[in-house]
């Protein structure tokens, strides 16, 4: 089974415990205004791997994975392409490298569960906290990730969730209060990250000549995010 791949990124600290692989699928449903990878939004661009290949690729770091890393999957979106996902970490688990799928969940599909039951974490980014954003800024829908969200749960596999912090729209310490009560609401939580909004993004919407709407909007400074994550650490006590 092929795959179609955005990137790589060998060593990467960033995606989960310890020091991982990445893999950037290529393909995503969501248009978040704050998207950084407008390059990896169609399906049938990238890079075309076997499972097999990736494996291979993965083997060459896995001396550097130690007791905590190893290949995380990322996106665009990987649950469109949760079969071949599916393949991959079979193939990485016979290998005894551990998995982190890196989602927004936002994808409905016969698929998942069979992926999941060879995921040993799933991090999540939780778009924004209610359907009428969810969909105003991202075109996605937010019952769909709560029921993927279900579903790690039913499975008992370790849940992080992450949250970019945008000025303007979702650095308000009421937004923080309803992402961090949607995520303590499931049982398999074990940490929340807060993502600072970041423009590096620019060139690649320019090369592409689509209109990056966040152009403006400054990018989220550090007291903010400091002050978002004492909020958060108090309503996780």
């Amino acid at each position: 089974m092929n795959g179609y791949i955005h990137s790589f990124q060998s060593m990467g600290a960033a995606d989960g415990p310890g020091l991982r692989c990445v893999v950037f699928m290529q393909g995503c449903p969501l248009r978040c205004l704050y998207c950084h990878n407008p390059d990896s939004w169609e399906s049938s661009l990238g890079a075309v791997y076997t499972a097999r290949e990736i494996v291979s690729r993965a083997l060459r770091f896995k001396p550097y994975f130690g007791k905590t890393g190893g290949v995380t999957v990322s996106g665009g979106e990987p649950l469109l392409q949760a079969e071949f996902v599916c393949e991959l970490f079979k193939l990485l688990h016979k290998e005894e490298i551990k998995t982190a799928l890196d989602t927004s969940g936002a994808v409905s599909s016969d698929h998942i569960k069979p992926l999941l039951e060879h995921t040993d974490l799933v991090i999540c980014d939780i778009k924004f906290p209610t359907q009428q954003q969810y969909k105003k800024y991202s075109g996605g829908n937010l019952d769909t990730v709560l029921k993927f969200l279900t579903l790690v749960q039913e499975l008992d596999i370790p849940l992080w969730v992450r949250h970019v912090i945008v000025p303007g729209l979702t650095d308000s310490k009421d937004n923080i209060r309803q992402i961090a009560a949607i995520a303590k609401s499931f049982s398999n939580l074990k940490k929340i990250e807060l993502l600072p909004f970041r423009k590096l993004c620019l060139s690649k919407y320019e090369q592409m000549g689509i209109e990056f709407s966040l152009a403006d909007v400054p990018e989220c400074p550090p007291e903010t995010l400091k002050s978002l994550n004492e909020t958060l650490d108090k309503l996780l006590k």
